[in-house]
């Protein structure tokens, strides 16, 4: 049987802090074992853990969505591409509604955001009567793929 990684190993594996380890187990999030002499020992699927624990956080996932999602994970064995295939699909809508709102920033942002804020010369041709405040506060065109009007 081969010997699970030390914290720090994982750290320079993950480019984590020990101490951002220890919060996400301290969170449930990985669940390292622990030799006789009390160190943590982490299995090598922990490196993919806390990897997709990672990008999860970039794209704004909270700690708790991370769990839910993660907890569809087997404890007893390393996960199978299979099963990260099947976890994947609990965050792709969002990562797609992320990439579009990104897209719409991208492409709206020389011009109307939909804030209401009426500053603009060009605010009588994007939101005439301030519209988007009809949609709520906030950058509406962006927010929101849909356009006011």
């Amino acid at each position: 049987m081969k010997q699970g990684l030390l914290i720090g190993d994982v750290a320079r594996r993950t480019g984590l802090s020990v101490s951002a380890i220890r919060f996400y187990e301290s969170r449930g999030l990985v669940k390292p074992d622990r030799r006789p002499s009390g160190q943590r020992e982490f299995a090598r699927a922990d490196i993919r853990r806390l990897s997709f624990i990672l990008i999860a956080q970039q794209m704004g996932l909270t700690i708790e969505e991370i769990g839910d999602v993660l907890s569809e994970l087997p404890d007893n064995r390393t996960p199978t591409k299979a099963d990260w295939t099947r976890i994947s699909q609990h965050f792709r809508k969002r990562l797609d509604d992320h990439i579009a709102m990104v897209e719409r920033l991208r492409n709206r942002l020389d011009g109307c955001i939909g804030c209401g804020c009426l500053s603009l010369k060009s605010c009588a041709l994007y939101n005439p009567d301030d519209r988007a405040n009809a949609a709520g506060p906030g950058p509406r065109f962006v927010v929101t793929a849909e356009k006011v009007g």
